[in-house]
């Protein structure tokens, strides 16, 4: 006999490779954007190093066989940023970096994440809700994040980026 459930954990360092890989992917499904490795890989490093910063979560698929050894393998991820609301006098948990495998997908990994999430931002003083921004032609996400009781907040993003690499 067979179990499987997801267990979230915080990452680690030795995430480092595996969540750069992921947001690489994620950059090119949604936005059909390469980015460069080795500046994923070090922002991914810096992140985790400092939780003022980002907050990686790994959904882990863990299924135990009777009689065996649980064996577990991440199957998703989120980031988690904030942002000062003076407004509310309280902060915004911004999920950023959603992303499962597509072997993965549609067995409930991102709501396992988000309600870990969302459960933590309850509970922690001062945060006043959850946010993400999401591609405007990406159905499935809308459909997902509705689902999970989310609403279009009625912002559109704006961006100025600069070139770093000169």
């Amino acid at each position: 006999m067979t179990t499987t459930h997801l267990r979230i954990r915080e990452a680690h360092a030795h995430d480092t490779e595996m969540l750069a890989v992921w947001a690489e992917a994620m950059a090119w499904e949604t936005e059909h954007k390469r980015l460069d490795p080795g500046t994923v890989r070090r922002g991914v490093a810096a992140g985790i190093a400092d939780p003022a910063r980002a907050r990686y979560f790994i959904a882990m698929d863990e299924a135990g066989v009777a009689g065996r050894e649980t064996i577990a393998a991440p199957v998703g991820t989120l980031m988690l940023t904030r942002e000062w609301s003076d407004w509310r006098d309280g902060e915004w948990w911004w999920i950023q970096s959603v992303y499962v495998p597509p072997e993965h997908r549609r067995r409930g990994v991102f709501a396992a994440l988000y309600r870990h999430v969302e459960t933590l931002a309850r509970g922690t003083r001062g945060v006043v809700g959850l946010r993400l921004y999401v591609e405007r032609d990406n159905d499935n996400a809308h459909r997902t994040y509705d689902a999970l009781g989310m609403v279009d907040a009625g912002y559109a993003i704006r961006e100025a980026e600069f070139d770093r690499s000169k």
